[in-house]
Order: structure tokens, then C-alpha cells, then sequence
């Protein structure tokens, strides 16, 4: 997957350091090693690109995140609880669920939510050109 992210970069003219190609490849790969939920803040890629390459400052990652985000290869999500979190754009749209306790982030496409909110925009005489939702809470106890 780093692959991508690296070719995306070359695509728009982003030049690749070593140090970039590091923090790529982390951001890229910290789905497969963190399960679905990992949406890392600037910190949690500093701690792991760190493990590769102690030499990377966290400076570098946060104008490397600020710099991928600009030309559109990570997305930036605000969800509650302070930090920005970060993941790749390539990925196919999806909406997330967010645990308020643990912090859980999971994943989820439902073909009703998405029918729905065209039906809303053109109800109100709009195409719908793009959409985020973010819902919010907390597990149920099993009965």
C-alpha cells in the first residue's frame, strides 16, 4: 500500500525523502498492523515512524501529515476528543462509528444512509456532491 501513497506523491510532484518515504510507509501500513479502527493522530505516527528511524524529528512528521494532506493523498478527520487523525484518501468512501469511551473507531458503508442523504439533497433541490458522517457512542452491555 505504501506503493500507492509513494505514487501519489510522484503524481503531484511531491518530492520523496527517505524521511517521507518512512512516514508513508507507516501511515500506510498502520491499518494492517492496528486493525481497522486506527486512524493515527501526528503522535502515533511520530512514535512509530521513531521506531524505524529514531533520527526523524517530530517536526518532520507534522509538515510531512500537513504536506500530504494539502495535496490530497491523507485526510484529516476533527472527531471528538481533541487530536487530528489522519488516513489515506485512496481508501473507498466510507462513514465512521466512534466509541466516546475507548475511542474506537470503526468503519461502515450502509447503502439506506447513502440513498437517504440523496434523497435529502435533492429534496431540497441539491446534488449531492460528497458527504461525512460521524456517529457517536458507546457500546451496549451484552444482556
Amino acid at each position: 500500500m505504501s506503493d500507492v501513497i509513494e505514487q501519489k506523491c510522484i503524481s503531484k510532484g511531491v518530492k520523496l525523502t527517505d524521511q517521507r518515504k518512512i512516514i508513508a510507509k507507516v501511515i500506510s501500513e498502520s491499518k494492517m498492523e492496528y486493525g481497522d479502527s486506527d486512524h493515527p493522530d501526528v503522535d502515533e505516527i511520530y512514535n512509530r515512524v521513531s521506531k524505524i528511524d529514531p533520527k526523524i524529528s517530530i517536526a518532520t512528521v507534522y509538515r510531512t501529515v500537513k504536506l500530504f494532506e494539502e495535496v490530497g493523498i491523507l485526510t484529516k478527520h476533527d472527531f471528538k476528543g481533541g487530536k487530528a487523525r489522519y488516513e489515506p484518501i485512496f481508501e473507498s468512501h466510507h462513514d465512521h462509528l466512534i466509541d466516546v469511551k475507548t475511542g474506537e473507531i470503526i468503519e461502515f458503508v450502509d447503502n439506506e444512509i447513502e440513498t437517504l442523504q440523496k434523497k435529502v439533497a435533492e429534496k431540497y433541490g441539491y446534488d449531492l456532491i460528497d458527504h461525512k458522517l460521524e456517529l457517536y457512542g458507546v457500546k451496549k452491555k451484552p444482556q
